[in-house]
């Protein structure tokens, strides 16, 4: 378990409510300065074709993005350095600007199929993708090069996995295709043998 998420999310007031619900508190002691990703944690990651970002406002109001792409679009760039390309959009640029008072951010991953989540705490930096023309082309998708605006940084600070407890199954449109082809075949070759028999 990655101790320094605990390390930041246990405040004193959750450990209050934690005490008063449950009588006991979670005490986190000796948790490392940042805890590095894993193999793990980077192949789930690579896996992704979305993600869930939240920041917060100058009027301290929590803001949750949802970000979109082909697998993989969220880059592990090393053991604490994720990056992903941001496009051209409804131009709100709620996340950009928030992040550029606080740039603190939660990265919530979630992977229906094998009802997995993982959590990400980290600090993000936005650079304008018109300035740095050579990590649009290490970072974006190449179809969509030519809609990038902002290449977005996040520095990972820690990590957690949650339980898979309530997280119902769900599926994409792709892994359905996938699940449904050999029942198609099946149909089909059934098919054949129904006119075959009855001619």
């Amino acid at each position: 378990m990655a101790m320094k998420y605990l390390d930041l999310t246990f405040t004193d007031s959750v450990c209050r409510a934690q005490q008063h619900y449950y009588g006991r508190m979670g005490a986190i002691t000796g948790a490392a300065e940042r805890d590095p990703l894993g193999q793990a944690e980077a192949e789930f990651i690579a896996a992704r074709d979305s993600f869930y970002l939240g920041s917060i406002s100058e009027s301290g109001w929590p803001y949750i993005q949802h970000r979109g792409g082909p697998q993989g679009f969220l880059r592990v760039i090393d053991e604490t350095t994720l990056a992903f390309a941001d496009y051209k959009g409804n131009r709100q640029l709620l996340t950009t600007g928030n992040v550029s008072v606080n740039d603190r951010v939660a990265l919530f991953l979630m992977d229906y199929k094998n009802r997995e989540r993982l959590k990400i705490l980290g600090h993000v930096r936005v650079e304008d993708a018109r300035v740095h023309p050579e990590l649009v082309a290490q970072i974006a998708d190449s179809k969509m090069r030519p809609n990038v605006e902002r290449l977005v940084f996040i520095d990972v600070v820690s990590f957690d996995w949650n339980c898979p407890k309530y997280i119902t199954p769900r599926y994409s449109i792709g892994e359905v295709e996938a699940l449904a082809e050999p029942l198609r075949k099946r149909i089909t070759e059934l098919e054949a043998q129904l006119r075959a028999h009855n001619t």
